[in-house]
């Protein structure tokens, strides 16, 4: 039987068992290897809370619900196992909708344990009462409901499965009144999928094309991070010498070092990645969904190839085809579907053989000219930035260009990092400078793109790889969100660093108010105490920086207190408020007034 340190018992139950129903859950949890999970204890799930410790469960209190389920996101991100958050029936639950939306849209296989009002009050407006199913239903892809007590066992393994099999979020609806009773139940053993490649006239097909192609190019998506296909993806790539783009928010997808990488696509992704994929005659879409953000026209570059061939592989049937058009669609698994591929190609003659080498130079030279740029690109250059820039030049204070602070970042970051991002104007540019040699260490909000993700998430992630430097960047609009986790990486001891790029403003929004409506800022400027200054209040370590020189120390001192010393820090950037492109410039259109009194506000 496996122990734990403490004596925890790690070994389920097993065959048929008197139970209570609350041992059945703890027990079905243990058999899934549930060692952690994040939230806010109630009185609705107690009973169960109460043998949590000697199965071997830690429950980390957060300050926020929202914040516990970005945390098991970053926690099932980072280990690739389940990631586990709960809370008090009513509004400790649906605190917690924003977060798992963000794991929908990650497709990572959270757990969230709902507990709910009693049967017996069900429809009588009661304490805490809510219809909690419906709150999920659009951000999950199964909900289990318990509607018997002896059936707890089985639809607590099933959500298990169900999030494993589907990548995403399940939910686990629990009356509380069913925590209690004598049952009599068997505790299901694991189910776990063997994904296959795909099927054989398809991979057949997608060979032949690549065969055939003079152009091929690799966009390796989170399907290869979730399916620990990084080494296959490279051998394909190489056999192909294809260059590589990561999909967007997905830079963990291949290293950064390989000389066929090439950086990420969408929002303020590598101008490299766009060139060398505006070239292709054929596109293997690796474990990617081709999201629409992903793929829009930026840099002034409508980049995506009009004419390309695309194989695209994906582990849910439903994406293929669907933002894109396909001429062949893969239903499998990435890692499986790229040796499958590796293999049909091997010893076949490829046209793309005759013009290696002038390919390589290829790769070689838009990168080099892309890192240039990135080396020249010191500030922003649009008037109104050029405006803020000379107008702080005047104020007390030194105002750092965040462009220049996130390639200082970039220098300094350790090895095996893992960063997660929130959203906003710097945090997105910060897509240009974010590259990593191995996967599970990137982590933002996706598709939902919530504020107040970046600190929760890193928060999750360093639990579940307590070995690994965890570092999470926020603009200071999304950190008013989420700093109060700050309270929870102290008082757990779950050390982490986070930069915190103090503008004084709601960068992305703000944006719009330029382009669009003349400069009219409405509720889009932050002024604030010092970040540095309420960190140390909550006791974690502050530093407050303002010379570009010392940017890159203090992220190195900050990550060795967090390694050696186990101290939180969030470092305070002083930076100007001049802002990077916008997210979309379809995304809003010049106003029109018809009324007299509005006339002057075009």
């Amino acid at each position: 039987m496996t122990k734990k340190k403490n004596g925890a018992d790690r070994t389920a139950v097993s065959g048929v068992q008197k139970m209570t129903p609350s041992e059945a859950f703890v027990e079905t949890m243990v058999a899934n290897g549930v060692t952690d999970m994040f939230g806010i204890m109630g009185s609705a799930f107690m009973d169960a809370m109460d043998i949590f410790a000697p199965a071997g469960i830690r429950l980390v209190p957060v300050v926020h619900e929202q914040g516990a389920g970005h945390m098991a996101d970053g926690y099932a991100r980072v280990s690739g196992r389940h990631g586990m958050v709960i809370g008090q029936n009513g509004p400790g639950i649906s605190n917690c909708v924003t977060a798992i939306a963000a794991a929908f849209w990650a497709h990572s296989p959270v757990v969230i344990v709902t507990p709910e009002a009693g049967t017996m009050g069900t429809g009588l407006g009661g304490f805490q009462e809510a219809n909690q199913l419906p709150m999920f239903q659009e951000f999950t892809k199964y909900q289990g409901h318990v509607n018997n007590p002896k059936r707890m066992a089985e639809f607590t393994g099933r959500c298990f499965d169900r999030a494993m099999s589907e990548m995403g979020p399940t939910q686990l609806n629990i009356p509380r009144d069913f925590f209690y009773g004598e049952i009599e139940t068997e505790i299901p053993q694991p189910t776990r999928l063997d994904r296959g490649p795909g099927g054989e006239q398809s991979l057949n097909e997608a060979a032949e094309l690549l065969a055939q192609a003079k152009f091929p190019v690799i966009v390796s998506g989170g399907g290869v991070v979730m399916a620990d296909g990084v080494e296959e993806c490279k051998a394909l790539a190489e056999r192909l010498g294809a260059p590589v783009v990561n999909s967007y928010l997905h830079n963990d997808s291949f290293p950064a070092s390989h000389p066929l990488w090439t950086g990420p696509l969408g929002y303020q992704g590598s101008k490299a990645a766009m060139k060398l994929i505006s070239q292709a005659d054929v596109v293997l879409a690796l474990g990617t969904r081709l999201g629409p953000f992903g793929t829009l026209p930026q840099h002034g570059m409508d980049y995506w190839p009009k004419n390309a061939k695309i194989i695209q592989i994906d582990a849910d049937h439903k994406m293929l085809g669907l933002v894109k058009k396909v001429s062949v669609g893969i239903c499998g698994d990435a890692k499986a579907a790229a040796v499958a591929l590796t293999e049909r190609l091997e010893g076949k003659a490829l046209a793309c053989d005759a013009n290696r080498e002038e390919r390589s130079k290829k790769i070689v030279a838009e990168k080099a000219a892309w890192e240039k740029e990135l080396d020249e690109w010191t500030h922003e250059r649009d008037p109104f930035s050029l405006d803020m820039i000379a107008e702080q030049e005047g104020e007390d204070g030194n105002w750092l260009h965040p462009r220049q602070v996130l390639r200082e970042l970039e220098k300094a970051m350790p090895e095996d990092v893992m960063v997660s991002t929130d959203i906003g104007n710097i945090n997105s540019v910060a897509n240009s400078y974010l590259r990593f040699e191995k996967p599970r260490s990137f982590l933002a909000p996706m598709s939902f793109g919530n504020c107040g993700y970046a600190l929760p998430t890193v928060i999750g992630a360093k639990a579940a790889a307590p070995e690994r430097p965890a570092i999470a960047y926020a603009g200071d609009g999304a950190w008013g969100m989420s700093l109060g986790e700050v309270m929870t990486a102290v008082r757990h001891d779950i050390p982490v660093t986070a930069v915190v790029f103090h503008n004084r403003q709601w960068g992305a929004e703000k944006k719009n108010q330029v382009d669009f409506y003349n400069r009219r800022f409405v509720a889009g400027e932050l002024e604030s105490e010092s970040f540095a200054g309420i960190a140390q209040a909550m006791g974690a370590e502050g530093i407050v920086v303002d010379k570009l020189e010392e940017v890159g120390p203090a992220l190195q001192r900050a990550v060795a207190a967090q390694m050696n010393e186990g101290k939180t820090t969030v470092i305070e950037i002083m930076c100007t408020r001049e802002l990077g492109d916008p997210f979309r410039r379809d995304a809003l259109s010049k106003p029109v007034r018809l009324l007299d009194k509005y006339k002057d506000y075009v």
